[in-house]
């Protein structure tokens, strides 16, 4: 791959770089070229010596992927980490969550929250995630000044929530939000019923109505529990995602969140309106929620992405860890070894995960082209060694501790682990502060 005359802004030349598209490929001693923000040169290490460069870096050890696509989460939530463990989904929801909610949450709380999450994802190699909570405004400011990308879902259900205090007020900040930041480059608004058993069909038609208009995308917690899924079968005599298909949400645009409970006839709606899933596994194996069965999805064409859910019920935002439990707990539900190898566990957590929120041709992939979405991880230390595949060992032996440098439309937002915008001891600090506020009244 050629470069045109005109200097790079930056080469990096790793041991191993892993472009995740085309799948399965690891190049050694290749070097990768960055311009305006976009990847410019990927090719063999004696070409790129040779390329101009405003600046370059060596990365012994180092194996280059993408960044990390965390497809679905509650970045506020962070601030109740561990505030109510143990506990079944509904018990979590209703007699803790939603109360707390209730008493805490407002503009102040979604903005450190936020920025706390950001932060934490950073670290860990993350360069997008996807945001669904209170005050998407407020996420969406610390987004744009954080550096990092993000796509914002608008919270809508069918009760009072901080914010908004009906689903119309909800839908009509989803829409200025969504018009006010059409053009910027890293922040995507769509929009986020909560649940099937929280909005109703007149609410969802109207969510479709303007979602087809704006060309947005829809997010949504669907079959997260046998249970959830029972009830509505009970009262209605109609699985949720039926439902969904019959109001005509489903389609490219939608990303399905959790899908534990999967019939034949579920899939066959899920391949045939093309509808993306997000799975969530260690939140719903912390819930008991079930299974996602990935293998199957992925074999029947179904994308999946993956996502750590909020931290107040995974208790982590480690997308890099949740891969590992995805790959892990996939080979337990197909009965197969061979089920969601590494290979495919990094596109999962990558490319995928920019399918599900239709960014696939701006991120997920190095490619020329392509924003320099990019994570370095070291895997020179001990508990890599040996390396006969870096890829598994990234999957299967590797923390996110291991993180060291991470890029978003080529601007370096962590620097060999040092965050280079954000203030992580005065984080931390605030974060402490909010803990104490909240354990002073919380029973």
């Amino acid at each position: 791959m050629t470069a045109t005359a005109a200097p790079l802004d930056l080469l990096l030349l790793p041991t191993w770089l892993v472009p995740v598209e085309p799948a399965g490929v690891v190049l050694k001693e290749h070097g990768l070229g960055i311009r305006d923000g976009r990847i410019a040169f990927i090719g063999p290490r004696a070409a790129a010596l040779k390329l101009v460069a405003n600046e370059v870096r060596e990365l012994p050890g180092m194996l280059l992927s993408p960044g990390l696509i965390n497809a679905h989460g509650h970045a506020a939530m962070s601030l109740f980490r561990g505030m109510a463990d143990d506990l079944p989904l509904m018990t979590w929801l209703e007699k803790h969550i939603w109360p707390a909610e209730a008493k805490w949450v407002d503009e102040a709380f979604v903005r450190d929250g936020t920025d706390l999450a950001i932060a934490e994802q950073l670290k860990g190699g993350i360069t997008c995630f996807s945001d669904m909570y209170f005050y998407p405004k407020v996420a969406s400011d610390c987004v744009h000044n954080s550096g990092i990308r993000a796509q914002i879902a608008i919270p809508i259900l069918d009760f009072p929530i901080p914010g908004a205090s009906t689903p119309d007020e909800a839908i009509r900040q989803g829409v200025e939000l969504f018009g006010d930041l059409k053009h910027h480059p890293r922040i995507k608004i769509t929009f986020g019923p909560h649940a099937p058993y929280t909005v109703c069909d007149d609410n969802l038609e109207k969510i479709r109505v303007i979602a087809e208009e704006l060309d947005a995308a829809i997010h949504m917690h669907v079959h997260e529990t046998a249970s959830e899924v029972q009830q509505a079968v009970e009262q209605t005599g109609e699985r949720p995602l039926a439902r969904l298909g019959r109001l005509g949400l489903l389609g490219p645009r939608f990303q399905a969140v959790h899908m534990t409970q999967i019939s034949e006839d579920d899939l066959a709606l899920l391949v045939e309106s093309n509808t993306s899933i997000v799975h969530c596994p260690e939140s719903n194996l912390k819930l008991a929620s079930g299974f996602c069965p990935v293998e199957r999805l992925w074999q029947a064409g179904v994308n999946v992405a993956i996502g750590t859910d909020g931290a107040a019920s995974n208790n982590d935002l480690d997308l890099l860890g949740e891969t590992r439990t995805a790959a892990l707990l996939a080979k337990a539900v197909a009965g197969s070894a061979t089920a969601l190898d590494a290979h495919r566990a990094l596109r999962m957590a990558t490319l995928n995960g920019a399918r599900a929120m239709g960014l696939e041709s701006k991120i997920g992939s190095l490619e020329v082209g392509k924003a320099a979405d990019i994570v370095a991880f070291d895997l020179s230390g001990l508990a890599q060694q040996p390396i006969y595949d870096p890829v598994s060992q990234l999957i299967y032996a590797t923390g996110r501790d291991c993180v060291k440098h991470l890029w978003v439309a080529g601007k370096q937002l962590l620097d060999d682990r040092q965050l280079t915008r954000m203030d992580e001891q005065q984080l931390t600090a605030t974060a402490i502060a909010w803990g104490q506020r909240i354990s002073g009244h919380h029973e």
